[in-house]
């Protein structure tokens, strides 16, 4: 998905590409990663944690559910706009999501086990401005997250 000729995306200041195996010791590294590329925007505390969050969750749900027990990468995207903006895009090219409205209701999952909470989706659009989820099954799930810095919640106007 390329949005660069929007005209909001266009203000593009840097960007970064990075893929990883979808293996759990992965989740840290490309969740610093992430942190450390948005710095360069001088984020508040609070900006870099509500990042590091929603990725930490979009990249759990591609090491545990985009792969079923085979081998495959994860691919993140990172673009910085001069308007302080973030735009996270996390892609698998795993099983896909078979109903995306549903799988991003709080506390739905696929886990039969009960070791999954069903929450991720919903973190994710807690932390971020924008989530957006397409998903193929059997071609993978892109998600899309973006996140204006310097913002100030309810509670610190």
């Amino acid at each position: 998905m390329d949005n660069r000729n929007c005209k909001r995306y266009r203000d593009e200041i840097n960007k970064m590409e990075l893929t990883l195996p979808a293996i759990s010791v992965n989740e840290g590294m490309a969740r610093a990663a992430v942190a450390a590329f948005c710095a360069q925007l001088s984020p508040s505390p609070t900006d870099l944690a509500d990042i590091k969050c929603a990725v930490s969750e979009a990249v759990t749900n591609c090491i545990v559910h985009a792969y079923k027990h085979k081998k495959g990468n994860f691919y993140i995207t990172v673009n910085l706009y001069s308007d302080k903006t973030v735009r996270i895009e996390v892609l698998d090219k795993g099983c896909g999501i078979a109903d995306v409205r549903r799988a991003r209701e709080p506390l739905f999952t696929t886990d039969a086990a009960g070791e999954r909470s069903g929450m991720g989706f919903t973190v994710m659009e807690n932390f971020m401005d924008r989530l957006t989820v397409s998903s193929r099954e059997g071609k993978g799930t892109l998600v899309v997250l973006t996140k204006r810095l310097g913002r100030k919640t309810a509670e610190e106007e």
